[in-house]
């Protein structure tokens, strides 16, 4: 079992402005250690995770795949994450973390064109009004609008031609976001593998993980 990223570094101070990992990351890690034995025999060459907050998800990542020539892109519409995302890759002695400032993938396309092994994305999933959407500070780490889907929905469309022909997705969702009807939106508007993988109940919440995938993949 590879141990959770020390964020030793972080104080509370940190946490006024990005992300503090919680049961959400937490279900996502477990997710990615229970695929290492796919991720290692996929040798993945090109990792992105959207909306990366401390920087715990991708660093874990990164240590499943080891001393490779894998590079790990991240993005957060927070230009503090950014920072925390770099300060704890260099924390856990993690190589090949670029975090970039922006909104989801803006600005990414078409240059990752079908070339994305590892897809991450704990989103903002919180059912709030459409207004809260889209803070440039922490708020934008929770705040997902309308049954919780606004920037979910604003991705799904862009996941096929995010992923290398054999990439995988994790998607966190929650019981608020329709998570079936998330999987049925990817299989018949997309034509993409999509399967509830792990589910687990934190407090009120009931948190699953969705992996996605192109179809012809078995």
């Amino acid at each position: 079992m590879i141990p959770t990223p020390d964020l030793s570094h972080l104080k509370k101070q940190d946490y006024e402005k990005v992300y503090e990992p919680a049961e959400d990351t937490f279900l996502l890690l477990d997710a990615l250690e229970q695929d290492e034995k796919l991720i290692l025999q996929m040798k993945p060459r090109f990792c992105l995770e959207i909306g990366s907050g401390s920087g715990c998800v991708t660093t874990l990542l990164a240590k499943i795949v080891g001393d490779t020539n894998a590079v790990f892109f991240t993005t957060d519409i927070n230009s503090y994450a950014c920072k925390i995302t770099r300060e704890t890759a260099v924390r856990n002695k993690v190589k090949s973390v670029e975090p970039i400032n922006t909104s989801l993938v803006q600005g990414l396309l078409p240059r990752f064109k079908n070339s994305v092994d590892i897809l991450c994305f704990n989103p903002p999933y919180v059912v709030t009004t459409h207004e809260e959407v889209g803070s440039m500070g922490i708020e934008a780490a929770w705040a997902g609008g309308i049954d919780g889907r606004e920037v979910i929905d604003e991705l799904l469309p862009l996941v096929k031609d995010l992923l290398s022909p054999q990439g995988v997705f994790y998607l966190l969702l929650i019981n608020e976001n329709k998570p079936n009807d998330v999987v049925e939106i990817m299989r018949n508007t997309y034509k993409m593998n999509a399967d509830i993988i792990l589910q687990r109940r934190a407090g009120r919440e009931k948190q699953y993980i969705l992996k996605i995938q192109h179809s012809f993949i078995g």
